[in-house]
């Protein structure tokens, strides 16, 4: 159940692979890196069991693939700014009432020794960006 009494079921879409040129210095963008980006979709699928037709839910296909496109395109110095264009065409489809999404930045320039740079943002449905 959401926080507001409504029905509220998941998709998520995990290990969303693409190769980004996304990050502040100079070598980030020319040479580009691996992100790995987890989305989660709230939403009633209520009438999509009911009618047992895809129009009826989000297709998680084409959000894969819309997401791989915001991954491998437009290049961003921040990974912020990447998860917020993310999450905003989560929201596009109204079916869908919030989402978190994580980016994964495995190989993010760091110094010391360490196994992953993960955000996740969270939007609901309604909130501005």
């Amino acid at each position: 159940m959401s926080d507001f009494g409504i029905p509220s079921d998941v998709i998520e879409i995990r290990g969303i692979r693409g190769f980004g040129r996304h990050g502040v210095f100079d070598h980030e963008r020319a040479d580009g890196q691996e992100f790995v980006v987890d989305v989660r979709l709230e939403l009633d699928t209520r009438q999509a069991a009911a009618s047992d037709d895809l129009a009826d839910t989000v297709n998680y296909g084409v959000v894969a693939e819309q997401v791989h496109q915001a991954i491998e395109n437009d290049p961003v110095d921040l990974i912020e700014t990447l998860a917020q264009r993310i999450a905003d065409l989560c929201l596009a489809d109204r079916r869908v009432t919030a989402t978190a999404v994580t980016i994964h930045k495995p190989s993010a320039p760091i110094s010391v020794p360490f196994d992953d740079v993960v955000l996740t943002v969270q939007r609901r449905a309604g909130e501005s960006s």
